[in-house]
This record gives C-alpha cells, sequence and structure tokens, in this order.
C-alpha cells in the first residue's frame, strides 16, 4: 500500500508543525550535504525557523557562497539594468523633442508667425490666450508702478524727517551763539571803543614823538571888540 500525497499547506498544530520542521530541515541539510560531495558542487543552505532559529550549511564556507552568488548575480543584472535604462533615457529624449517641438510652434503663434494652418476656433484661442498675457502684464506694470511709489514716498518721508532734525540742530546752534554774543559781545564793544579812542588820539599826530608847535595870531575884530566890551563891563562892576 503506498503513501498517500500531503496537501501542501500551513500546519495549523503547532507541534505536528515543529516536527515536521525538523524533520524536512534535517533532510533538506542531508540532501545538500550529498549533491556537494557527488557532484563536486559549492552549495549552501540557509534555514531560519518560525521562531528565528538560524540553520545553515555550506561546502565550503558561507561567506565565500554568498560573495560568489552575488558576483554571478551582478553581471546579468547589470546588462539588463543598462539596457531598461538606456530603453528608459530614449524615451526620455523623445517627449523631451516633443515638448520643444510644442512650445517652438506656440512661442510662433504667440509671435502672430505661421498663422495660415490655424481654423477660426484655434484663433480666437489665440486671442484669448494674448488678451489674458496682456492683461497679466499690465497688471504687473501696475504692482511695480505703485511698488515704486510707496517705496518713493517712504524716501520722502525719511528725507523731511532729516530735515526737520537738521533745524532742530541748527536753531540749538543758533541759541548757543546768541548766548555766546550775549556774554562777551559788551566785553568786545567796551574793548572796541577804547581801541577807537587810543587810535583817534594817535591819529592827531603821527609821531607821537614830534614836537607840538605853537603860533600866535592877530584876534579878529568882533573878538577883539567883544573882548573889550567885557573888559569894560568888569571894570564898572568892581567900582
Amino acid at each position: 500500500m503506498g503513501r498517500g500525497k500531503i496537501v501542501i499547506r500551513r500546519i495549523d498544530n503547532s507541534t505536528s508543525r515543529q516536527v515536521t520542521f525538523s524533520k524536512r530541515r534535517n533532510g533538506l541539510l542531508k540532501k545538500a550535504k550529498e549533491l556537494g560531495i557527488l557532484c563536486d558542487s559549492e552549495v549552501g543552505v540557509i534555514i531560519f525557523s518560525s521562531t528565528g532559529k538560524l540553520y545553515d550549511f555550506a561546502t565550503s564556507s558561507m561567506k565565500s557562497v554568498i560573495e560568489r552568488y552575488n558576483k554571478a548575480k551582478e553581471g546579468p543584472h547589470q546588462m539588463a539594468n543598462s539596457t531598461s535604462e538606456a530603453k528608459y533615457w530614449q524615451r526620455e529624449a523623445a517627449m523631451l523633442r516633443q515638448q520643444l517641438q510644442s512650445l517652438q510652434e506656440n512661442h510662433r503663434h504667440l509671435m502672430g508667425e505661421e498663422l495660415s494652418g490655424l481654423n477660426v476656433r484655434d484663433l480666437q484661442n489665440l486671442e484669448k490666450q494674448l488678451e489674458m498675457s496682456l492683461r497679466g502684464v499690465r497688471m504687473r506694470k501696475d504692482q511695480v508702478c505703485i511698488d515704486d511709489i510707496q517705496e518713493l514716498n517712504r524716501k520722502v518721508n525719511l528725507i523731511r524727517q532729516e530735515n526737520v532734525e537738521l533745524h532742530k540742530k541748527a536753531n540749538l546752534i543758533n541759541q548757543e551763539n546768541t548766548e555766546l554774543y550775549k556774554a562777551y559781545g559788551k566785553r568786545d564793544a567796551t574793548r572796541a571803543d577804547s581801541t577807537s579812542l587810543i587810535t583817534n588820539s594817535l591819529s592827531i599826530s603821527d609821531d607821537p614823538h614830534a614836537p607840538t608847535r605853537l603860533q600866535l595870531c592877530q584876534p579878529q575884530q568882533e573878538n577883539y571888540e567883544t573882548l573889550s566890551g567885557a573888559t569894560k563891563l568888569g571894570r564898572l562892576q568892581l567900582e
């Protein structure tokens, strides 16, 4: 009587599942060892149980098996990657060329060139697009002008404030000068008067050491008569 086929599915009973795992694990490791000895091949087996326990087998060393596996894997994989990458960039280049042609054509239409191939609807759409663009340009121009005016007003206010501060400083300097003039003006005026008197006295003669010359002159007739009359009157009063 032969053995019946076992359905390959997860064993629900944990005890049966653990027993089956141990038996099949040992059988797998045994078969791997036999394969390496009989066929002179390099075999490596790594097993992790459901609890996270590690079981492994290698004919030489697990590190050398893994390194050999990575080297063998990288060759064809790199070629496949390079081929797929080249195809990807070819598709991207074709899409970019198509977009560039569309943009160039749209730009020529906006400049009023090559309009012969457009129908009435296309021309209407182009006209609307130009009107919207012009509206946007005007709005931006107005905003720039408003910003410039606001900046100029701000600078004018700053200049006015600076002028007010300068006027205040000028007024303070004038007040200080007035006070200084009041304090020292009289002293300077007195000094100037004395200096002018000395100058006038010295101006009588250029040389102060020169001798003074006196000269006698005959009195005038009117002065003489007046003097004689005054003399007679004095005599009568004395008598």
